[in-house]
């Protein structure tokens, strides 16, 4: 799967989870700062993608995660272990 094709699916899935506008889903944006997430909201985010990976993510590699391309980044690298 693509960076590009990743991003796709955030977009969905920020939309249909926490309708954000998938406009508003660039690589720069801050997930907190930005798109108004919270942490709870980060724990639904992780559980969507894990459905899309099909793979446990643990919580101490999503710690890092600030911005949508973190996420890209993440997903990413899940996908390829």
């Amino acid at each position: 799967m693509t960076d590009e094709e990743i991003l796709s699916r955030l977009r969905t899935i920020l939309h249909d989870t926490f309708e954000i506008e998938p406009q508003r889903v660039t690589p720069e944006a801050h997930l907190f700062e930005e798109l108004d997430l919270d942490s709870i909201d980060a724990v639904d985010l992780a559980i969507q993608l894990q459905r899309m990976t099909g793979k446990r993510i643990k919580s101490e590699d999503f710690k890092s995660v600030r911005t949508v391309g973190d996420v890209v980044v993440a997903v990413h690298t899940l996908l390829n272990d």
